[in-house]
């Protein structure tokens, strides 16, 4: 397990195993979308209304066609690249794969990153930015404040026994059964609320199966949200 979080109130970046690098899985969509938004801005045009629906399906549904049509949309891998290097992502290769080896998968749920590159891609949506407007910032946070109620789980801290009412969660999660190697299961994602305003990524491996996974990332999640409690007097 690898994992990064930054608290804005304090502007303190904290991680642990820094500069490991694991699978995406799904959280790569959210390079995806952060590509499509990039292009679009710098050529001066709204997103189609099909990339739209094709970018909702993708991070509501977290469905893989939509993204690799996306993907396809964008310029492919090499096009990502060029958005993860002005997003500040120097850890993350995105896999030009088109399947999972053995499987029917799409090959860019393989890309390699770090979780700090992961809490450096959610801020580029959470916080302002030259990178993305206010306008496509909100557009990428709102998909991400309403994936699907089966996959509200990871940074949340669990759709049972998660973080309290009240609280504004935008994320994305991805897991892959990797072949001899268990489970890959990742959560990343922006918390505000509660005094709380912090950027997450948490990225497990190994994990012997999709629910335990899940256990260790929720855990993690709602330990975080703990750690980052106001103190009195407003320090943490």
């Amino acid at each position: 397990m690898t994992a990064a979080v930054y608290d804005r109130r304090t502007g303190r970046t904290s991680i642990y195993r820094r500069g490991i690098r694991q699978h995406t899985a799904s959280i790569f969509k959210v390079e995806i979308m952060g590509t499509a938004l990039r292009q679009a801005e710098a050529a001066g045009r709204a997103l189609p209304a099909a990339d739209r629906a094709l970018i909702q399906t993708m991070i509501e549904n977290s469905n893989n066609d939509a993204a690799t049509s996306m993907l396809a949309k964008v310029g492919g891998p090499g096009a990502v690249k060029r958005f993860d290097l002005l997003a500040g992502l120097t850890d993350t290769t995105p896999s030009r794969l088109k399947y999972i080896p053995g499987t029917s998968l799409a090959g860019w749920g393989l890309t390699t990153t770090t979780a700090l590159d992961e809490v450096r891609l959610v801020k580029r949506f959470a916080y302002p930015n030259s990178l993305l407007s206010a306008a496509s910032r909100r557009y990428g946070l709102s998909l991400m404040e309403h994936v699907e109620s089966d996959q509200a789980w990871g940074v949340s801290g669990g759709t049972s026994g998660g973080l309290p009412s009240g609280t504004t969660v935008a994320l994305k999660n991805g897991w892959l059964p990797l072949a001899n190697s268990g489970w890959q299961v990742n959560s990343i994602g922006w918390v505000s609320g509660h005094g709380r305003d912090y950027v997450l990524a948490v990225l497990t491996n190994h994990s012997p199966s999709f629910q335990s996974g899940i256990d260790t990332v929720d855990g993690i999640a709602r330990l975080v949200f703990r750690a980052l409690a106001p103190r009195q007097g407003g320090s943490t």
